[in-house]
């Protein structure tokens, strides 16, 4: 067993692509047979002589310290050839030959839901996040995101909360925490989820790898879904990714003057289902996991969970909407005073009810 765990890190060392390696795999058997086999032969193959020099005298020490990582609690190579590797992933287009894990391995064979976005949301995105994450996984789903800052995050632990299962894939080795204010967040994610890799041990984190790891985000889910994205972003990529491995895609469209909203209603003309509850999440997933319907319930859509007594509060909200407003334009709307509707958006700022935005304006939060 350790020549084949020693053959299929040798593999993931090299970089094989996937297309190649099936190949190998049907005329050698297993790893530990390709390696066996002769520099011309694997060159034969379509192998590049770099890649066939990488893979016959791959860095020993490397080898050794991810033999030792998986030897501890918690940790484990799957390969594809594994019972343990996710049914979706095998299916898409250049997945991965090796996975590296730390966590639960049973995370990976629940249904799954991606939830990715902005790195730098509004605090109404955040909530959205905070709150379709914790749903979902009340409904059984785990939630699979990237540990990035912002939505990322948030749906961690919104998952969390809920106390389900949650994945976050990696964009380097998964000896590494990136960015490093997540450590105890990605410490959270292996006590009741997984993170995962198919990058080596040691592996830093590089701007192309993120791309790339957006496959398995949505290669591992039944459906993404999009919570506020800017017209060009890496979330964009994801759905993409999901459409192209014929997944489902969701977007939560926003305000005409939020450019984080942009990315989603460029989505949604291109087809994604629009999405204004969780619920409407499980709908559409319904033939595919039918057995989560019993949780629905929990998922029905609920406006935000304060309770403003205060009918001027009230009417504030009221006249504000959900687009970005300024206090003068609320002043000018409605019979009171500049100095009154600002007292009252810093109480309902801290209530949560309302959020100040770059410019000075105001928008009232929506939760999912």
């Amino acid at each position: 067993m350790s020549d084949e765990r020693r053959a299929w890190l040798a593999l993931s060392q090299a970089s094989v692509p996937s297309s190649l390696l099936e190949a190998l795999l049907a005329e050698f058997g297993d790893a530990a047979g390709i390696l066996q086999e002769k520099r011309a032969t694997l060159i034969r193959f379509g192998l590049t002589e770099r890649t066939a020099d990488a893979l016959l005298q791959p860095d020993e020490g490397l080898l050794a310290s991810a033999l030792r990582w998986s030897d501890e609690a918690g940790n484990r190579l799957i390969p594809v050839t594994s019972d343990d590797y996710p049914e979706l992933l095998r299916r898409i287009s250049g997945w991965p030959p090796l996975l590296y894990l730390k966590g639960s391995v049973d995370a990976l064979h629940l249904p799954a839901i991606a939830i990715v976005g902005s790195r730098n949301p509004t605090r109404g995105g955040e909530n959205n996040s905070r709150q379709f994450a914790k749903h979902l996984g009340e409904c059984g789903f785990t939630i699979v995101s990237g540990l990035a800052q912002g939505i990322d995050s948030a749906a961690h632990r919104g998952a969390l909360d809920a106390g389900a299962a949650t994945i976050a894939v990696l964009g380097h080795g998964i000896d590494r925490v990136y960015p490093a204010s997540n450590h105890e967040l990605a410490h959270a994610i292996t006590s009741n989820g997984a993170l995962l890799s198919e990058y080596p041990l040691g592996t830093p984190p590089r701007r192309e790898h993120f791309p790339a790891r957006n496959r398995l985000i949505s290669g591992l889910s039944l459906g993404t879904l999009v919570i506020e994205a800017a017209y060009r972003s890496g979330s964009l990529i994801t759905a993409r990714l999901a459409s192209e491995q014929g997944r489902e895609v969701f977007a939560i469209p926003g305000s005409i003057h939020n450019a984080l909203a942009r990315g989603c209603h460029r989505l949604i003309r291109d087809g994604a289902k629009l999405v204004e509850s969780a619920a409407d999440i499980i709908d559409e997933l319904q033939p595919l996991v039918g057995h989560l319907m019993q949780h629905k319930d929990t998922v029905q859509h609920v406006e935000n969970s304060a309770v403003v007594r205060n009918p001027e509060h009230e009417s504030l909200l009221a006249a504000m909407g959900y687009d970005p407003v300024s206090a003068d334009e609320l002043a000018a709307n409605s019979a009171l005073t500049i100095d009154e509707v600002c007292s009252m958006l810093l109480i309902l700022e801290l209530e949560g009810q309302v959020e100040m935005l770059p410019g000075g304006n105001y928008s009232r939060l929506k939760h999912c």
